[in-house]
């Protein structure tokens, strides 16, 4: 062996350089080819038990992903095909396997599973290693910290600063109304959820709903989601040289500037103010609590603090999180009820009779309407707000059909699928929100599974060992 490379050696001395230059380049394709070609291997095998559409030999499904309404009817019929789960891949080595049956969810979902790292890494240089990102140790040491600011003396006073938002929202409303002036119902919801979580979790009056424009942190995010999608589907985008390098990374790193300066400037005001209030004592006695106090003030057993670099991405989590999904459900709620309108007058009849003589509904008034509430599930089923999340096994994973997925892949809860599966939900195109029935719910409690499951997400609510 020693002869052979010392022979390779002289001969490689006598080249010239830009022929050792040119091998050198050649070897390392050759070497990175055969890498990729061992991954790709590696997929196929793993999915072998996993009947799925087929696919490109390059682009594998991505070239089927071309826009949100293509997407939802391919995924509709692939998902009749293959009842339980199937295989995508984005390009020739990425590939996910999409589950949308309860009970495989169930499996997924009491295990401790950690995080894609994929997904969410497109998504970590915007909000950081905040609730939503982080794992393990990390995420219990926050979360433990976060802890009282979910308490209910801390949630109750949230209902009238809500109510206050929207009531500002309904009376730019009144404004349109009596001029039958048309106006795109989302954005006039995503401002008032902003408000409502800039009030609530960061007592910061924002005046957002009624400055004139369009509002920039709405607009940033709504680039900033629409770009990590863009870069989902692209293959080439995969890689953060190319995708920081093109037009689509400008903008993005533009979008998430603005972003960033926003809840920035947040937290730059509070920090001011708790320094002019200079003790706890005293900012308790002036007003309660709210996340952001928490997040400056809260101290580990050790006496530690949260860096300033978890500070801002806890803030930019919350503030995406706390106004996005729920404007989105918000929205949706709304085009329910309009496309229903029987079911809209029920709720409204119920909702009145709940309010007697007052304007606004109480923290104990909530559990009083039982058909609104069925409504606004049934309306969470058919659009909710967090459509997917992903995992990524540690440990290979046997469902209850006894197909197994080795450790390493990656597994995609599909929860718009979830809602839409015929073997699950009877008639599920069909608005009837007497699926929430107690007796219907106590008889078919995985229905509620992906629902749970949404709302854990988008609370960053979810239970680790």
């Amino acid at each position: 062996m020693a002869v052979a490379e010392s022979a390779l050696s002289l001969q490689l001395s006598g080249l010239p350089m830009h022929q050792l230059i040119a091998l050198l380049c050649v070897s390392a394709v050759v070497y990175k080819l055969s890498v990729l070609l061992h991954k790709r291997n590696v997929a196929f095998h793993a999915m072998a038990a996993f009947p799925g559409p087929p696919t490109h030999w390059l682009f594998g499904h991505a070239l089927e992903f071309k826009n949100d309404e293509r997407d939802i009817v391919k995924n509709l019929k692939w998902a009749q095909h293959y009842p339980y789960a199937f295989p995508v891949w984005y390009g020739p080595f990425v590939c996910l396997l999409k589950i949308h049956h309860p009970d495989y969810v169930k499996t997924l979902l009491t295990s401790t599973e950690p995080k894609d790292d994929f997904v969410y890494s497109l998504i970590k240089p915007w909000i950081g290693e905040g609730l939503l990102v982080s794992e393990g140790q990390k995420w219990i040491r926050h979360r433990r910290l976060l802890t009282p600011g979910f308490h209910y003396d801390v949630l109750k006073p949230y209902i009238q600063l809500m109510a206050d938002s929207a009531k500002t929202m309904m009376d730019k409303w009144e404004r349109y109304a009596k001029t039958n002036e048309s106006f795109e119902l989302s954005e006039h919801v995503s401002l008032m959820t902003l408000d409502s979580i800039l009030k609530c979790a960061f007592s910061y009056n924002s005046n957002c709903q009624t400055v004139g424009g369009s509002n920039t942190y709405i607009k940033a995010v709504y680039q900033i989601i629409s770009l990590v999608n863009l870069r989902i589907r692209t293959i080439l985008y995969h890689n953060d040289l190319i995708f920081y390098l093109s037009p689509h990374g400008y903008r993005y790193r533009k979008a998430r500037k603005v972003a960033y300066n926003v809840t920035a400037e947040v937290i730059r005001k509070r920090k001011e103010a708790l320094k002019e209030e200079k003790e706890l004592d005293r900012i308790q006695a002036k007003r309660n609590l709210d996340f952001l106090d928490i997040l400056l003030l809260a101290k580990d057993e050790n006496q530690q603090s949260l860096s300033d670099e978890d500070i801002q991405a806890e803030v930019d989590t919350f503030m995406f999180a706390g106004h996005d999904t729920t404007a989105s459900g918000v929205s949706f709620i709304f085009y329910c009820l309009a496309c229903h309108p029987e079911h809209q007058k029920m709720c409204r009849d119920e909702i009145l009779e709940v309010l007697g003589d007052k304007d606004t509904l109480g923290w104990d008034d909530l559990g009083k309407i039982p058909y609104t509430t069925m409504c606004i599930k049934e309306c969470l089923r058919l659009y909710p707000p967090v459509p997917a999340i992903s995992r990524k096994l540690s440990k290979p994973m046997t469902f209850f059909d006894g197909r197994t997925l080795p450790a390493g892949r990656v597994v995609g809860v599909s929860v718009f699928l979830c809602h839409k599966n015929a073997s699950v939900w009877e008639n599920p195109d069909v608005f009837d929100p007497l699926r929430f029935l107690p007796e219907n719910v106590s008889r078919g409690h995985l229905m509620h599974l992906c629902l749970l499951q949404l709302g854990q997400e988008t609370a960053l609510v979810r239970s680790l060992p």
